[in-house]
């Protein structure tokens, strides 16, 4: 049985697939909001800093003019995959304009998280072939080892331009080009020419490859089309259109002030947030990164309406109340949760210190270019992770691969939209594995249930994929597992997720040691050093390292996590610890 949306998420029209996507986003003619009628896309959540409508469309065509010079890349000349740029940078209001320019010159763009180590980074550098990078002041000596290694030399590292604060009194290397230095030089360069697709080019091109973590081994490059991005935008915009026509001024148009908190390499910042503000004409205040104070003034400043958030932030906002209330944030209609689930407990205890804001959740990967399901602001259902969008249609598969076709019963969601991607790059494995006819098996469980207004919502139940997901951002243990094991104390190991408060989930690690190792304590305070030494902090091992005599597994080998999980889940009880 194929599951579609229901008939209030509004019908998905054509899907443009010769264009890119800045030509999408910037021209009016691909119904976007009018500029005159838009608020400023990008502001500075800091220093007030920001960009107008009319302001973004003259700062792509200025960086695409710089670019063009400054890196050789011309907009009909090789193949998009000539011109990849890496950014490794926090959050700044010249991120998009960047990516847009790239795009106008039909390159890609690949978004590196910023809490990646030297390591990790430099995975990215050699497997996207990034031609160039840019990354920002406080990343610089990472971006440095990692641009070493990958044989990217320092006349193609490039700076973002950042609030001073966020690098106090460290000096700005005058040896780097600066993104503003690069747009200040194009505007005295002739312009780049037109883009040249024939039809379903833009379909066929990748615009962004973002990396994910995957199942197993190193992070992944996912290769997402110009039309997947398109069509993604054109879903969000007609699931919303009922509640925002309702919310419109007479003759006029509603727009949003957003929060642009998360990180805009992730893919639900990326999407969600920026291409579909600046396409509805919304404002999006950018922070570099989360900090309480800077995070509740901006909200009361700016009179943001929307925030987009992870449900650590909303239980860390809950256990400091008290600092809450002393600032105004009475503008927010509505809280949108993303990256990982949000318990129906957390959410009613929001809703009791701040009743009258709108809580909606979604569902969506990096593979689907961001939202395949969102509770519709008339349809709530706590708990829930709403229901498709339209141009969705989703399966429930038995691990058998039998088709479930009643409510209430899990399974793997299978999912076919316009948006789902083009696959991983030099992956033909993992992308046969994932990708069907044009179905994607997302590796979640989850069940279909009736809502209180009779529609089918989405619960995702599980991870059939195993991922752990720390404060939004996705851990394989199968990098962590494969990392300990080139220890020489570690015999055999298994990486599990663990509840924890304040990051939603943490990886802990269950050893088996090595006949050599020795005490518990001194061998894992150096596995735990040996992660850290490495890899990104979210993939620290927070939760900690239990000793064992044996990993369970299967006949076949496989470890059994979830029979680990339970026994973390019985040890705790025993503990006292709250579950």
């Amino acid at each position: 049985m194929v599951f579609l949306p229901s008939k209030e998420a509004g019908e998905l029209g054509s899907v443009p697939d010769s264009i890119p996507i800045c030509d999408f986003v910037l021209n009016e003619k691909y119904g976007r909001v009018a500029h005159d009628s838009s608020r400023d896309p990008f502001t500075c959540g800091l220093t007030g800093k920001s960009y107008s409508s009319r302001e973004v469309v003259d700062r792509v065509d200025h960086l695409a003019r710089g670019l063009s010079k400054e890196l050789g890349w011309a907009p009909n000349q090789g193949s998009e995959w000539d011109k990849t740029l890496a950014v490794f940078t926090l959050n700044t209001i010249d991120s998009l304009p960047l990516f847009w320019a790239v795009h106008r010159l039909g390159g890609v763009l690949s978004p590196a998280n910023a809490s990646y180590s030297a390591a990790e980074l430099t995975h990215q550098l050699l497997d996207s072939k990034a031609k160039a990078l840019v990354t920002c002041v406080p990343l610089l000596s990472i971006s440095l080892e990692a641009a070493a290694k990958a044989g990217l030399p320092k006349s193609r590292i490039y700076l973002s331009d950042l609030p001073k604060q966020l690098f106090g009194a460290t000096k700005v290397p005058t040896e780097f080009k600066s993104v503003t230095e690069i747009a200040e030089a194009g505007k005295s360069l002739p312009p780049v020419e037109e883009l040249r697709w024939s039809a379903g080019e833009g379909a066929r091109r990748t615009a962004f490859l973002c990396y994910s973590s995957g199942t197993s081994g190193l992070p992944k490059g996912v290769m997402i089309s110009h039309r997947n991005v398109i069509a993604n935008v054109l879903q969000i915009t007609a699931f919303e259109k009922t509640y925002r026509d309702k919310k419109a001024p007479p003759g006029g148009v509603y727009t949003a002030v957003s929060l642009g908190l998360l990180p805009q390499s992730h893919i639900y910042a990326l999407v969600v947030i920026c291409h579909s503000g600046a396409y509805r004409g919304d404002q999006t205040i950018v922070l570099p990164k989360f900090e309480l104070k800077s995070y509740l003034s901006s909200i009361a400043h700016f009179k943001i309406s929307s925030l987009f958030l992870v449900p650590p932030i909303i239980i860390h906002m809950l256990g400091v109340k008290e600092e809450c209330s002393k600032y105004d944030l009475s503008s927010v209609e509505t809280l949108f949760t993303g990256a990982a689930p949000l318990g129906p407990e957390t959410a009613a205890d929001f809703l009791k210190v701040w009743p009258n804001v709108l809580i909606r959740q979604g569902y969506g990967l990096t593979e689907t270019c961001t939202v395949v399901s969102s509770t519709h602001p008339d349809d709530i259902f706590l708990g829930s992770s709403g229901t498709l969008v339209p141009g969705f249609e989703a399966r429930i598969i038995t691990p058998e691969g039998k088709e479930i076709t009643e409510y209430n019963t899990p399974g793997e969601l299978v999912v076919r939209s316009p948006s789902v991607v083009l696959g991983y790059l030099n992956n033909d494995k993992a992308t046969k594995e994932t990708f069907e006819d044009g179905w994607m098996r997302t590796g979640d469980e989850a069940v279909i249930r009736l809502g209180p207004k009779g529609t089918e919502h989405v619960f995702i139940v599980d991870r059939i994929k195993e991922l752990i997901k720390v404060k939004g951002l996705q851990v394989a243990p199968a990098e962590l597992e494969a990392h300990l094991l080139a220890h020489p104390d570690v015999s055999d190991c298994a990486v599990v997720a663990i509840p924890d408060d304040r990051a939603g989930e943490v990886p802990k690690a269950v050893v088996v040691k090595a006949p050599s190792a020795g005490s518990d304590e001194s061998v894992s305070q150096k596995l735990i050093k040996h992660v850290e030494d490495h890899k990104a902090r979210h993939k620290w091992l927070k939760g900690g390292i239990r000793f064992v005599d044996t990993i369970p597994k299967s006949p076949s080998g496989k470890i059994l996590r979830r029979l680990i999980r339970d026994q973390e889940k019985e040890a705790r009880r025993k503990a006292g610890v709250k579950l």
